[in-house]
């Protein structure tokens, strides 16, 4: 202990020196930053106003985008008739107005036949076909063929 007592007084003058120096120098950082944010104030409001508002919308993109719909999954019991002995509701049918050909091509559509195929199975044109379509459409007043086999079906025209 002696030794840096000793050690101290013979480089006082150096010790109180480089402490003097170590203040002045804090001094002049801490004036220089407060220059820098007294000359840059406006600038800075800007910028921190800039960011906020950036972070601000990044949050509300984010929330937006998110999907709000949850998948929901519903149980509905289905009745289905037995197909050996379908019975096909002949009331309907005279009410619609079908014509048998009508009824071919109808339980045709509802074994997934194409116009194609179902022009070869009843050796029809292709074209007679779609005009026997766009008339079973009127008539059961729907606009496409899975409609029109779920209507039928709902109807008992054909079996489920």
């Amino acid at each position: 202990m002696n030794t840096f007592i000793s050690f101290f007084r013979r480089n006082q003058t150096v010790f109180i020196y480089g402490m003097s120096l170590a203040a002045l120098m804090f001094l002049l950082r801490w004036f220089e930053l407060r220059f820098f944010i007294f000359n840059h104030a406006y600038e800075l409001y800007i910028g921190l106003v800039a960011l906020l508002f950036t972070l601000l919308g990044i949050w509300l993109a984010l929330r937006l985008v998110r999907p709000k719909v949850e998948k929901v999954i519903v149980e509905k019991e289905i009745y289905l008739r037995a197909t050996d002995n379908f019975e096909p509701n002949l009331t309907q049918i005279e009410h619609l107005e079908l014509s048998k050909r009508e009824l071919e091509i109808l339980q045709h559509m509802a074994q997934g036949c194409s116009n194609q195929e179902i022009a070869d199975a009843l050796f029809i044109s292709l074209s007679t076909v779609k005009s026997h379509n766009q008339s079973l459409f009127e008539k059961l007043d729907v606009k496409r063929r899975i409609k029109a086999i779920e209507k039928a079906r709902s109807l008992g025209i054909i079996p489920a």
